[in-house]
């Protein structure tokens, strides 16, 4: 999916032939079965399914399959349960395109897969019918978009996707000109942004990870349905066994030596420390992490995370 061109930095035109991407997701599958519900008009409303309403006394032409037999046993007299089309709900997507992003060893860099994750799921979210809206943010801004059912809106955040990514002809990044706690910042605005029942996901590497992010994931999971997707890049992870590297730092170029065994244990250290602290951060906030690797293909990601039939539940 992504060629060498994209690998670096992810265009607008790219971002919107994702859509084939998504496609592909809610292309297999099965049959779509139709089912008798109570009532013999069909609904001009779009929902996800039958979510119960309430329950009131049979009235002739009810579903005799709708009787509340513990309701009538209870009150001896024949009442029926009603159902509403569960309306669509809208989807907030939290995309961290941070310094700490513009970095990759294998496959794309972590700001390309944020982008490109980010907007299989924005297409997914709109031909389902939902609302759709996003909160990017970088080192200098943040741009929120409030969930929209239109395209025109996807677009918007598709070109805030594309545009805040760092551009690698602008030289490299340089040190001291990030905005702090960028994350704390976009789920702040996020509890501003999101009503009730949102779906939520939070796009980043989790770098940035401070006290107070638990708490804020925490507080938007209460009311809402959050995933996290971390996006880590292999060579974050273990070092190679032997060799000497260079990695690209805002001071120029950092080199190591794998064969080093006391760099390669405090390395590991260092990983092991941040693994549990991050696990605790999301234990804590009660939210379910999806590691997502910078060599994996994004859409083959999101069929393991959203099941055969790419739903956005």
């Amino acid at each position: 999916m992504t060629d060498q061109n994209t690998a670096i930095h992810i265009a607008l035109p790219d971002l919107i032939r994702l859509q084939a991407d998504a496609r592909a997701l809610r292309l297999p599958g099965a049959r779509q079965v139709k089912t008798r519900q109570a009532g013999l008009q069909r609904s001009p409303q779009r929902g996800r399914g039958m979510a119960f309403a309430e329950v009131r006394l049979y009235q002739p032409g009810d579903d005799i399959r709708s009787i509340d037999w513990r309701v009538t046993a209870r009150r001896q007299s024949p009442h029926t349960k009603l159902y509403e089309e569960e309306r669509e709900r809208p989807i907030l997507l939290i995309c961290d395109l941070s310094p700490t992003l513009y970095f990759g060893s294998q496959g794309a860099y972590k700001q390309v897969r944020c982008a490109q994750l980010a907007g299989i799921l924005a297409w997914l979210g709109l031909w389902a019918g939902d609302q759709v809206g996003g909160i990017v943010f970088s080192g200098q801004e943040i741009l929120v978009r409030r969930p929209a059912r239109r395209k025109k809106s996807v677009l918007q955040l598709l070109d805030a996707l594309a545009r805040f990514q760092h551009d690698p002809a602008s030289g490299p990044v340089q040190p001291g000109t990030t905005q702090s706690h960028g994350l704390d910042i976009a789920l702040q605005e996020a509890r501003r942004v999101a009503h009730t029942g949102t779906r939520i996901f939070v796009l980043s590497d989790f770098l940035d990870v401070t006290g107070e992010t638990s708490g804020l994931l925490g507080a938007l999971n209460r009311h809402n349905r959050v995933s996290v997707l971390r996006i880590v890049d292999p060579l974050e992870q273990a070092l190679p066994d032997s060799g000497r590297f260079a990695v690209a730092g805002p001071d120029g170029p950092v080199w190591f030596n794998g064969s080093d065994r006391r760099f390669q244990q405090a390395f590991a250290d260092k990983v092991a420390d941040h693994e549990q602290h991050i696990d605790h951060c999301f234990r804590t906030a009660g939210v379910l992490d999806q590691v997502i690797s910078t060599r994996d293909d994004p859409a083959q990601s999101l069929r393991m995370i959203l099941g055969p039939r790419g739903r956005i539940g």
